[in-house]
């Protein structure tokens, strides 16, 4: 895509673009979906339609997928514009298996069943985005980044479900003796009642459809660009941490290194401790502006060690922050 194309692309209204999920890639990866919910004995298939990002609309059995996912420049102009990876299909998959969850909870209203709420709590409590993780804990499945079952019992269902769902999981045997058992076979006695049923919601309003985004294409990657609006300040104590993590006179400068691989930093960190993805974004932005003034340097063949040792340090201060709400005491 030259210049003048992507500027002309990014000054268009995003509903006017001539965007659709049949004929793609995604209407293959979603037929794949219906495959797997046909074969778990569930017959329902979620409608699905174009949005600003995934999700379901409340209490609807309908899943909405990011518009960009249609058109491929699209993707890569997103990655380029907001700093934030698109999803593989690995990665779509289980979100979709995610959402189908929640497509199957709301279509058959199974959060009003007792035992549900039971099982995975009251799921009219308020979302909270700040939620905080407990990493490992045996009561939850683990699947999508960040822990991000432990959000709220809607979203405890829907990983649940996802992970039942998933072919291979052999969850029978990975989840045996845990707690998180007992909401897998909730899962596969509730698929086992409502499974081959006709739903009991089927439509509503749609979350922010693809005709009622307005924005222009350009100013909508601003907003979404990854850690916008988050400034972290770490004091300057940190700097000779940074030096003893780089103790050598001579090689290559860390800075170059580091860069190239922020992106699967920023991935691997997030994953395990599931802290806000943009305030990981500014705080290993702000690390890497302080290496590059410091100019440490990395000794030849010692790249993977480096960036193991900077992953440890970062996960470290993310910790602090997560459990004590700042990443270095006074």
């Amino acid at each position: 895509m030259t210049n003048i194309e992507q500027q002309t692309i990014l000054s268009r209204r995003i509903c006017d673009l001539p965007l659709k999920i049949e004929g793609t890639h995604l209407e293959e990866l979603i037929g794949q979906l219906y495959l797997e919910l046909e074969k778990a004995g569930i017959s329902l298939k979620p409608g699905t339609y174009l949005s600003d990002g995934w999700g379901c609309p409340n209490l609807i059995p309908v899943i909405g997928i990011p518009f960009h996912l249609a058109d491929q420049n699209l993707t890569n102009l997103k990655e380029s514009l907001t700093g934030i990876e698109a999803e593989d299909d690995s990665e779509i998959m289980m979100i979709l298996r995610h959402e189908a969850g929640h497509a199957f909870n709301y279509a058959y209203r199974i959060y009003q069943e007792p035992e549900c709420q039971e099982i995975f709590g009251n799921f009219s409590l308020p979302y909270n985005e700040e939620y905080k993780v407990h990493p490992f804990s045996n009561r939850f499945v683990r699947h999508v980044a960040g822990w991000y079952v432990q959000k709220h019992p809607d979203d405890d269902f829907a990983e649940t479900f996802a992970v039942w769902l998933t072919p291979d999981s052999n969850w029978q045997n990975v989840y045996a003796g845990t707690p998180a058992m007992a909401k897998l076979i909730y899962i596969e006695k509730i698929v086992g009642k409502f499974g081959k049923l006709p739903p009991i919601v089927t439509s509503g309003s749609l979350d922010m459809p693809l005709i009622e985004m307005t924005m222009a294409l350009g100013s909508w990657f601003k907003e979404h660009k990854e850690g916008k609006g988050k400034s972290i300040i770490l004091p300057d104590i940190i700097n000779e941490d940074l030096k003893r993590l780089f103790p050598v006179a001579e090689g290559q400068l860390a800075i170059d290194v580091l860069r190239n691989n922020r992106r699967q930093l920023i991935r691997d960190v997030h994953y395990w401790t599931g802290i806000d993805r943009d305030v990981l974004v500014a705080l290993v932005d702000n690390i890497l502006e302080r290496i590059q003034v410091l100019e440490v340097k990395i000794a030849p063949n010692t790249a993977k060690t480096v960036i193991a040792s900077i992953s440890v340090f970062i996960t470290t201060l993310v910790m602090n922050y997560v459990y004590q709400g700042r990443f270095i005491n006074d």
